[in-house]
């Protein structure tokens, strides 16, 4: 049961990142010059996931949100199976990120571009209908799961501190604490290198390469479809190192490591290939195809140092984390406006210094053990 709320997390993932993206495709159809297709891709992106972290911690975790779902995994997630249960859901990202760059472009041709969003639209109502039906807060109250998968699930998770019972948010230790702000930066520049991806793969295909909607659709979708493989990959590996004894503090800098050094790396480099077009998209796929393995990494780690708050803290990450989201067309616009060319190298530099930053914070400060803040505080009463 565990994998199958896996599963329709996964697809809900899938139709949130889909309904973002969709704008960063039919920008193209809609007006010639793409210079606008930023602003509006930001603006949406931004708004949906800017508000969810405040209520999930409160309210039923069936919010599909971002927030929500890390509700869901701080109690359904046995610590053992965690890192590939996170990847299989977020991975539903890049999924829906492959598809509306896939058919967006051929749908627009062939349909006109509002049907994209009728289609992803309509995908949204099923998905939520299903998630409503199916999805229950905790494996006690689901009436479909076996006693040895409960069982199971609730023994692995009694050294977490996962308890319903209220206490006071301690806000005054979260901002006192390195390891979380330590997170939530290295969260928002990886953000920076991911949204650059959402938003820029088609613009600069269509920039440098010249290629119409429908071709520049399918080239758009190839580096996604890697990453959406390699993030669930991600997630069995960093799994598989736990099990041969790695350290968790190590196997999370690792995975994180692996999924913002090469990427931006790659990245930076395509300026200096595009007389190939080979070359070019191969750099481009796999600088997108590798970044996802920070799903088991960063993008976790409040499961780590705060089980019980984990919702409220991945939520705000990520909140914060998709300031990124408004910020990455606004400093694009402002190089490529001066001098396409230039423009690219530039914004491509500064990327990897961005991402680069964030993850040495993390390495230095990072860590996994339950912050003292985040444990059950016993209260002796008279």
């Amino acid at each position: 049961m565990r994998y199958g709320i896996a599963l329709l997390t996964h697809f809900s993932n899938f139709t949130l990142i889909a309904q973002n993206s969709i704008i960063s495709i039919t920008m193209v159809a809609m007006v010639n010059n793409t210079d606008y297709q930023p602003h509006l891709n930001s603006s949406t992106e931004a708004n949906l996931n800017g508000d969810q972290h405040e209520a999930a911690n409160h309210l039923s975790a069936k919010g599909i949100g971002y927030g929500g779902q890390y509700a869901l995994w701080q109690r359904w997630a046995p610590p053992n199976e965690r890192s590939r249960l996170c990847s299989i859901a977020l991975s539903g990202m890049i999924l829906g990120a492959f598809a509306v760059n896939l058919v967006g472009g051929i749908i627009s041709e062939a349909l006109g571009w509002p049907f994209v969003f009728y289609i992803f639209g309509a995908i949204g109502c099923v998905c939520c209908l299903l998630w409503f039906i199916l999805v229950y807060d905790d494996p006690v109250s689901h009436p479909w799961i076996s006693d040895s998968e409960k069982e199971y699930i609730l023994s692995s998770l009694q050294q977490q501190q996962v308890s319903s019972e209220k206490q006071s948010l301690p806000i005054k230790a979260m901002l006192r604490s390195l390891p979380l702000w330590s997170m939530c930066l290295c969260t928002m520049t990886h953000q920076w290198l991911v949204n650059t991806f959402m938003v820029y793969t088609p613009t600069y295909i269509n920039s440098v390469f010249k290629v119409n909607i429908r071709d520049n659709g399918f080239l758009s979708s190839l580096p996604f479809i890697v990453a959406w493989a390699v993030g669930i990959f991600g997630g069995q590996l960093a799994d598989f190192l736990l099990r041969k004894n790695f350290r968790l503090i190590i196997v999370r800098k690792i995975i994180t490591t692996l999924g913002t050094v090469p990427p931006a790396a790659l990245i930076v480099a395509l300026p200096y290939v595009q007389s190939s077009y080979v070359t070019s998209i191969a750099f481009l796929t796999l600088s997108c195809g590798i970044s996802p393995l920070c799903q088991s990494g960063v993008y976790i780690n409040a499961l780590d140092i705060a089980p019980r708050y984990a919702s409220l803290l991945m939520g705000s990450a990520r909140g914060l984390a998709h300031s990124s989201a408004v910020l990455v067309p606004i400093v694009g616009g402002f190089f490529l406006n001066q001098d396409p060319e230039l423009g690219w190298r530039n914004f491509f530099f500064l990327l990897l210094a961005i991402s680069q930053f964030g993850l040495i914070i993390y390495l230095v400060f990072g860590k996994t053990e339950v912050q003292e803040w985040a444990k059950e505080r016993t209260i002796t009463r008279l």
